[in-house]
């Protein structure tokens, strides 16, 4: 499975770890390449203080946020780092968004296993039967 990450808002993330999570449980094999705004918030300032929901749906946002502390739900970083675990999921970094952005290595999260160009990974995502762009 490969799953563009472009968004950064904590609705999306979450369903990117839950899927990377079950795909993982499952034996699937799981590349994912974090871009722009996914990228971004894979930023080790970013990782815990990002709270943010899309626009479309910001109105739910503090109750969502109190259903998941209700439940407790874990953290939508600490969902993807148990799926990374299990060693069938990868996780890489855009080049073209590290350099824009001025990114360092040490200013990513250590879940990161490199920074790729996008003909890289479309290499290895030509081989999914399942790709998904979130």
């Amino acid at each position: 499975m490969s799953i563009i990450v472009f968004s950064g808002s904590m609705d999306k993330l979450y369903p990117v770890s839950i899927l990377a999570s079950g795909a993982a449980a499952l034996g699937i094999d799981v590349e994912i390449f974090l871009t722009f705004w996914g990228l971004n918030a894979f930023k080790k300032d970013m990782l815990r203080q990002n709270m943010k929901i899309s626009k479309e749906f910001e109105e739910f946002g503090p109750v969502m946020s109190k259903i998941f502390a209700e439940k407790n739900v874990p953290h939508w970083y600490d969902i993807l780092k148990q799926a990374k675990d299990l060693g069938n999921v990868k996780v890489y970094a855009c080049a073209m968004t590290y350099d824009l952005f001025g990114m360092k290595k040490e200013d990513l999260a250590e879940i990161i296993d490199g920074v790729v160009g996008v003909g890289d990974f479309l290499e290895k995502a030509k081989e999914s039967s399942i790709t998904l762009f979130i």
